[in-house]
Parts: C-alpha cells; sequence; structure tokens
C-alpha cells in the first residue's frame, strides 16, 4: 500500500473516532468519495491497525442505527421550512 493511502486510512479513521463522524461526513473533510472512506475503513484498516479498526467500526454501527432519525429529522425540517416559506 503506498505511503499517501496508509495515511489517509489512518487520518480518516482517527477524524471518524475522534468526532464520530459519519463516512459521508469524513469523505467530504477529506475531499474523497464515500467509497473511498468505505474501503479505507472496512479493508485497508484492519490490515494497518486492528484496534484503531474496532473503534471505527462501533461508531460506524452506532451512526448505522441512528440513520434513520436523521433522515426523519432532515424530512421533518424540509417540511417546516416549507411550511414557513407558503
Amino acid at each position: 500500500m503506498r505511503d499517501y493511502i496508509r495515511k489517509r486510512v489512518v487520518d480518516v479513521s482517527r477524524y471518524i473516532v475522534e468526532t464520530k463522524a459519519t463516512v459521508r461526513k469524513a469523505a467530504l473533510v477529506f475531499g474523497v468519495s464515500k467509497s473511498t472512506v468505505h474501503k479505507d475503513v472496512t479493508e485497508r484498516l484492519p490490515r494497518i491497525n486492528q484496534q484503531l479498526a474496532r473503534k471505527v467500526k462501533e461508531v460506524l454501527e452506532h451512526n448505522k442505527a441512528e440513520r434513520h432519525l436523521r433522515g426523519g429529522e432532515a424530512t421533518r425540517r424540509k417540511y417546516v421550512n416549507q411550511k414557513d416559506v407558503s
């Protein structure tokens, strides 16, 4: 694995653990695609740092469990804003 990829994998992973960020947010911050972030943390990271990989997995599982709540909140805000504009 190239050094710049290894560094990105570790940097993205640390960011996710420290901020509890979603894959989408991490991709935006690091300027890469969601697919790249996902591949980094699920395939590449376990080969680099098992302990960090476990921490990232916990955060991602937590985010996945709450994703329906974030979606519902976004929908609620959308319709509240539409009502205010009308």
